[in-house]
């Protein structure tokens, strides 16, 4: 990949998951080094710069001397490398490096080619810096996360390394590459931006885009096992209230449900409505939808921004407050609510199809003995619990401020939190998606000899256990609820992977 004007999801994903190398262009060098200069401009005049040739934060108004700037530099990468807890994955550590390198590339920064280069040796080496997940308040940006990453640029910390973890001074030597050694802005240019929370919010909404387009084909599963009504998908509803997003749902369950066996079955029975976990899927999974395209904008336009302080301009240095992480984190919050609801109602369906109250199927979709057998009874009990949890992970971070830097700091975005408990409840609600998928497909055969439309079987064969031995008896499922996991999250379940959910395609 070459780093030039703009950077999707699609090449972030290229570069934290499948480990393709990254170069600069032409024009981003140009860009970088004209920087450069004008911060060498800059402190030749001998005026006091913040972050040139200041203190930081609260000490903004202690002038350091000439021959101390690259010392400061140094200084506030270890001490600004604070972070605890649990670490990153490599894939987000990975992510953050690229959004990092592709706004400094945006010729604002100040920085010189070697420490842009810098992040993209290591990238290109498979060097991935030990990232604490915890210590980042979301404004100044993700200073402890992305000062983690800076010190292993400089020989100092710990990264993965051929996958051990080892030191950052071994693997640099290994490679065959230099330890950095940082002068004027370049140490807070590395440090003060809002990829942290960017990284993981790309990532996930990447992810969530996917598990959206799953849980339609899942949720068209259950309404075909539970003999649901498809009049409420019909397009003179939706017409009335023209949403894309329900539109999108109700055009596209349609289209899965087309030539259903099982619905011609019970298209004159008498049942009135179904229950809102049914009927108002369109409305509820729409507005799942448009959330997560907004959210995907905000997303890309930050990935795409100069987030660090100050701003390298050709006639002076700006401070602002580009760092502050509040887009980025009430997004997080945003898509977090909403991936919640796309699991609270598909909890519900998976209450359905195993309530003997309301499914018209066997109780608990049990075989053998009654009584004897509890079928998947307690699956429903797992898909409850993951959505408790989600309830409360759900509550905003971005609510949150607590003052840092002797008052300097008095509001920050709590950004990192909310996009770290975001991804809590993606996996969460991904495998109560897969559970979906097991019981439905499950329940469905029980309509047999009927089966649903050509479109949903080949997914129905996808999903469900094809050991005939096992449905006749209580059995461990755990290895298949894995196995169906696991086709969500990589994207197989659907026809054509990423490239159909990227192109909302309706012919999947």
């Amino acid at each position: 990949m070459i780093i030039e004007d703009k950077l999707s999801l699609e090449s972030l994903i290229k570069v934290a998951r499948n480990y393709e190398k990254v170069e600069l262009s032409k024009k981003a060098v140009e860009r970088i080094e004209k920087s450069r200069k004008n911060v060498e401009r800059f402190l030749k005049s001998g005026k006091a710069i913040y972050g040139i040739n200041t203190g930081f934060g609260a000490l903004a108004n202690v002038k350091i001397s000439k021959n101390e700037i690259n010392d400061l530099q140094t200084n506030l990468v270890r001490s600004h490398s604070a972070g605890v807890g649990g670490i990153f994955n490599e894939e987000t550590v990975r992510a953050m490096m690229l959004l990092r390198a592709f706004s400094l590339s945006k010729g604002f920064s100040g920085v010189r080619i070697d420490v842009v280069r810098g992040i993209l040796d290591m990238l290109n080496h498979r060097i991935t810096p030990i990232v604490p997940s915890q210590g980042s308040v979301g404004a100044s940006g993700d200073l402890a996360p992305l000062a983690h990453i800076a010190l292993a640029m400089m020989g100092e910390g710990e990264v993965f390394y051929n996958r051990q973890r080892v030191s950052a001074e071994f693997a640099l030597e290994r490679e065959g590459l230099k330890p950095l050694k940082y002068e004027a802005k370049e140490g807070l240019a590395l440090t003060n931006g809002t990829q942290a929370i960017t990284a993981v919010l790309a990532l996930t909404v990447y992810d969530a885009k996917i598990l959206f387009e799953s849980s339609l084909i899942i949720a068209s599963i259950s309404m075909d096992a539970l003999k649901s009504s498809t009049v409420p998908l019909d397009p003179r509803i939706h017409e009335l209230r023209p949403y894309k997003g329900q539109k999108y749902v109700a055009e596209k369950i349609l289209r899965y449900l087309e030539d259903s066996e099982i619905r011609k079955s019970h298209l004159n029975c008498p049942k009135v409505q179904d229950a809102y976990s049914l009927r108002a899927i369109p409305q509820v999974l729409g507005a799942v939808k448009d959330t997560i395209d907004y959210v995907e904008k905000v997303t890309l336009t930050e990935m795409n921004s100069v987030t660090d302080n100050p701003l390298i301009f050709e006639d002076g240095a700006l401070s602002g407050g580009n760092f502050h992480g509040e887009p980025v984190a009430l997004a997080s919050d945003f898509l977090a609510i909403a991936i919640s609801e796309l699991a609270n109602i598909a909890e519900r369906r998976i209450d359905r199809l195993v309530n003997p109250l309301v499914s018209g199927l066997p109780p608990f979709l049990a075989t053998g003995k009654a009584g004897l057998n509890s079928g998947m009874m307690i699956w429903q009990y797992t898909a409850a619990s993951l959505v408790s949890e989600n309830k409360v992970l759900a509550h905003p971070a971005s609510i949150d401020s607590i003052p840092t830097s002797a008052y300097q700091e008095d509001h920050v975005s709590m950004g990192t939190i909310a996009a770290r408990k975001l991804r809590m409840i993606l996996e969460n609600a991904t495998k109560v998606v897969a559970i979906e998928g097991m019981v439905a497909s499950h329940a469905i055969r029980f309509h047999a000899p009927l089966k649903t439309g050509k479109k949903l079987e080949k997914y129905v064969e996808l999903l469900r256990d094809h050991d005939t031995e096992k449905a006749k008896r209580d059995t461990y499922l755990g290895k298949h609820f894995e196995e169906i996991l696991k086709r969500i999250k990589s994207g197989s379940m659907i026809k054509g992977g990423n490239k159909c959910v990227q192109k909302n395609c309706l012919s999947t």
